[in-house]
C-alpha cells in the first residue's frame, strides 16, 4: 500500500471520451486512457485490503492490489508481469470488460470504487509501447497434439497456455480471421481488431497454428449463423489426428422473437447486422449489407449487444434509434449495503446511448406491422404494450398499447446456446440449456461425455463475458494438460 491515505485524498478519475460529434463519424476507438500521473494517482486510492474482494469479484482472479501498488510506485514492468500471471489478454478486458472487480471493491461500499479497469488499460498499453510483450515459446515439446475449435477469447487463452506447456496446438476457426465473436461481434469503436492481430502473431511465434476458413462439423439447414468457411473438417478427423480436442466456440444461437410478422423484411438478428460492419471496416466487401442509414431503427434488447447496435446505427446515420427492454427501468443508484460485493442491478448508460437513443423500459413487442403498396412484405412499424412482472411471468398492462414506426428492427435479446449441430456432430451430451455438459471441478475437469473432448467458454457455460471466457480457457488448458501428462504446472 504505497499511500496509506490515498483513498481519502484522491477522487476516482474516469477515462475520457472523444466528443460525440467527432466519434460518430468513424469506427475508431475513442476512449482516452489515463496518463501516467493519473494512473499513479488512481493506484494510490487502493487500500490493499486485508481481504481484497476485487480479486474474487474478478473472474480471472487478477491480483489487483499488487498491480495497483506497482503502478503507484512507477514499476510498470512488474505490473504487467503480475497482470499477465492471471490474464493472457488484458488488452481485451481492459477495453470491453464491465469490471465486476470494481463492483466488489471495498471502497465501493460508501465511495467510488478504484478505477481498476482504467489502470489495467494503462498497464497493457504501456507494456506494448515499451516492447515488453514478447513470445514465450515452450522450452521443450511434449509430442502431444491438441485441437482447439474456436478462436474467441476462450480458445485463444487455452491455445496460448497449452502451447506454452509444450503441446502442438492447432486452432480451427470458421471465419477468415481469428478472434471469433471478439472480432465479429464487438464493434471496432469499442475494440480495435489490431489488439487481436498482435496477439495472434505472438501466439504463432509460440508455435500455435491457426487454420481459418475451416468449419468443424456442419451448420444445420436454415441456420442464421453465417458460414464463411471454405474447408470442412469432421469431428472424426480431429479425434483421430489429435490427442485432445477442446470445443471453445461461441454461443451463436440468438434468442428469437416469434410474434406475428416476424418473417417480414427488415427484421434481423444483431449478429447478422454487427459482423457485416466489422468486415467492411476490415476492407471486405459485403453484398446487400444491412444498413441503418436514414431509417427509424428499433433495437429490441437492453444489454451490451443492443447497445452495440445503437452505436453502429448512429454511425450509419439512422433517422432515429429506439431501444426496448422488457424489464422495468432499474434504479440509477444501487443499494450498496444490500448488494455489495456482488454485481449490482442499476441503470447503466453506455457511450452509445449518449450518442443518441430513446430508451423504453418494460416494453413487450406484440406484432410487427407490414407495409402496403411498395412496402408490401416489409416492416413499417411494430405494436407494443407495457408489461409488469407478476407471479413469475410478464403481464400486459391494459391501455398501454402503442405503435412505433420502424424501417429496421434488430433483435438483440441475447444468445441461448452454441449451434446445436456442432455438439451433436461430436456426440457430446448437452445440459438443459443446450450447452456442452462438462463439469469444472477436479472430477469434471472440463471433460465432456466424449473421450478426450473438452469444452470451455460460451460452449460450456452459455453466453457470458470475455473475462469469463479467458478464465475458462485457462482452466480448461490446465485440465487438458493434466489429461495428457498426468499432472500440470499451468495455473488455474
Amino acid at each position: 500500500m504505497g499511500k496509506v491515505t490515498g483513498f481519502m485524498e484522491y477522487e476516482r478519475l474516469e477515462e475520457g471520451y472523444e466528443p460525440v460529434t467527432k466519434r460518430v463519424k468513424n469506427y475508431k476507438e475513442f476512449v482516452i486512457g489515463l496518463s501516467e500521473p493519473q494512473a499513479k494517482q488512481q493506484g494510490a486510492r487502493c487500500m490493499d485490503c486485508g481481504t481484497p474482494f476485487c480479486n474474487s469479484g474478478c473472474p480471472v482472479n487478477n491480483i489487483i492490489p499488487d498491480f495497483n501498488d506497482l503502478v503507484y510506485q512507477g514499476d510498470w514492468k512488474n505490473a504487467i508481469e503480475v497482470l499477465h500471471s492471471t490474464n493472457n489478454f488484458p488488452d481485451f478486458t481492459g477495453r470491453v470488460c464491465p469490471a465486476p472487480c470494481e463492483a466488489a471493491c471495498t471502497l465501493n461500499i460508501n465511495d467510488d470504487a478504484v478505477g481498476i479497469k482504467s489502470i489495467e488499460h494503462a498497464i497493457i498499453d504501456r507494456a506494448w509501447a515499451e516492447g515488453w510483450i514478447k513470445p514465450q515459446p515452450a522450452t521443450f515439446k511434449t509430442g502431444k497434439k491438441v485441437a482447439v475449435v474456436g478462436s474467441g477469447p476462450a480458445g485463444l487463452a487455452a491455445a496460448q497456455q497449452l502451447a506454452r506447456a509444450g503441446h502442438a496446438v492447432t486452432v480451427f476457426e470458421k471465419n477468415d480471421t481469428a478472434g471469433g465473436l471478439l472480432r465479429f461481434g464487438i464493434p471496432d469503436f469499442k475494440f480495435d481488431k489490431s489488439h487481436i492481430d498482435r496477439r495472434v502473431k505472438q501466439m504463432e511465434a509460440e508455435g500455435v497454428v491457426f487454420k481459418t476458413n475451416t468449419m468443424v462439423g456442419e451448420l444445420p439447414k436454415g441456420s442464421k449463423v453465417t458460414n464463411w468457411a471454405k474447408d470442412t473438417v469432421s469431428p472424426e478427423q480431429l479425434k483421430k489426428e489429435f490427442d485432445a480436442v477442446l470445443l471453445a466456440g461461441g454461443a451463436e444461437q440468438s434468442r428469437d422473437l416469434p410474434v406475428p410478422g416476424r418473417d417480414l423484411d427488415g427484421i434481423h438478428f444483431a449478429m447478422e447486422f454487427l459482423p457485416m460492419q466489422n468486415r467492411v471496416n476490415a476492407g471486405g466487401k459485403i453484398k446487400d449489407q444491412i444498413m441503418a442509414t436514414g431509417k427509424h431503427v428499433i433495437v429490441i434488447g437492453g444489454g451490451d449487444t443492443g447497445s452495440d447496435c445503437v452505436g453502429t446505427s448512429n454511425r450509419h446515420g439512422a433517422a432515429s434509434v429506439t431501444q426496448f427492454e422488457v424489464m422495468p427501468q432499474p434504479p440509477e443508484q444501487e443499494n450498496k449495503p444490500l448488494v455489495w460485493p456482488y454485481w449490482p442491478l442499476k441503470l447503466r448508460t453506455s457511450s452509445s446511448h449518449e450518442e443518441g437513443c430513446v430508451r423504453e423500459f418494460a416494453v413487450s413487442t406484440k406484432a410487427f406491422i407490414e407495409g402496403e403498396g411498395k412496402d408490401k412484405g416489409r416492416i413499417v412499424g411494430l405494436k407494443t404494450v407495457h408489461v409488469e412482472f407478476k407471479d413469475g411471468k410478464f403481464v400486459e398492462i391494459p391501455g398501454t398499447e402503442k405503435e412505433y414506426k420502424a424501417d429496421l428492427v434488430l433483435l438483440a435479446m441475447g444468445f441461448v446456446s452454441p449451434v446445436a449441430s456442432i455438439l451433436e456432430s461430436f456426440g457430446v451430451e448437452k445440459d438443459p440449456r443446450g450447452n456442452a455438459k462438462a463439469g469444472v471441478d477436479a472430477q469434471g475437469g472440463y471433460r465432456t461425455s466424449v473421450d478426450k473432448v473438452f469444452a470451455a467458454g460460451d460452449m460450456r457455460r452459455g453466453q457470458s463475458l470475455v473475462v469469463w471466457a479467458i478464465r475458462e480457457g485457462r482452466q480448461a488448458a490446465r485440465a487438458v494438460d493434466e489429461f495428457l501428462m498426468g499432472s500440470s504446472t499451468l495455473p488455474r
